[in-house]
């Protein structure tokens, strides 16, 4: 005769032998079933949640990267065509006297007559523009140019413009010796002027320069001497040998 244990004792012996269930081995009562994490979870999903808060952050970086990159090349573009354009205007003697009045009409005035009255007018038989004397040398120079005709036709065009204009940028010695280099080389009777002129300057500040006894649109000179006034000129030679001496060797 088989004697069966009361349904309580069975029950309270299922759950011992679960309890001793071996390490690493998953038991098999019919326990409650584990329940699901709940939402909001700071534990739960971290892993795939911390790249969905990464990229919408890295596209909107990576947005306005582009657009700043997009601006800077578009300001490239406008500043090197608004250059090219201005720097083929510039070179038309035309649209400088187009902007200014007095004294510059005058002077187109002299370059367009039948015979030159000043080293200016001179110099467009020889195919001289006014950018070519009023520009320095290279890139530099050409752009340091074409900032100072923006600024001035800033200023008529806001009706700010200064009449009759002033000499605000001398022509400086070097946007001479773009054509006139030689003149620095010959130390010869009839040049040793134009050859001990770097040496006068050196040794005062007051020094002539070349459009001190060349005035580009001076009309009281001498064509058959280039236009030079010879008083003028003939006391500027004195001063230098005042202070360079005899012979350009100092006194």
């Amino acid at each position: 005769m088989i004697l069966k244990a009361p349904p309580q004792i069975a029950w309270r012996n299922s759950m011992s032998k679960a309890s001793q269930t071996p390490k690493g081995k998953k038991p098999t009562g019919t326990g409650a079933p584990p329940q699901p994490a709940a939402q909001g979870d700071s534990h739960a999903g971290s892993k795939s949640g911390a790249p969905a808060k990464t990229k919408p952050r890295r596209k909107r970086l990576l947005t306005v990267l582009a657009v700043c990159g997009a601006l800077l090349v578009l300001g490239i573009v406008l500043a090197g065509s608004g250059f090219a354009f201005a720097a083929t205007q510039e070179s038309q003697d035309t649209f400088c006297a187009s902007c200014h009045t007095q004294p510059e009409s005058t002077f187109f005035q002299r370059e367009t007559a039948a015979q030159p009255s000043d080293l200016a007018s001179a110099h467009t038989a020889k195919q001289t523009r006014c950018i070519d004397c009023h520009s320095g040398v290279g890139v530099t120079g050409r752009v340091g140019a074409e900032l100072l005709g923006a600024h001035n036709a800033l200023a008529w065009y806001t009706h700010a413009a200064v009449q009759p204009a002033k000499l605000t940028v001398p022509i400086d010695d070097a946007n001479c010796l773009k054509c006139h280099a030689q003149v620095t080389t010959n130390r010869g009777r009839n040049n040793h002027f134009h050859y001990f002129l770097a040496r006068w300057q050196a040794v005062d500040p007051n020094a002539a320069t070349c459009v001190t006894c060349h005035a580009g649109h001076a009309t009281d000179g001498d064509a058959s001497i280039a236009f030079l006034n010879q008083q003028h000129t003939e006391a500027v030679c004195q001063a230098c040998h005042n202070a360079v001496g005899e012979g350009g060797e100092g006194d």
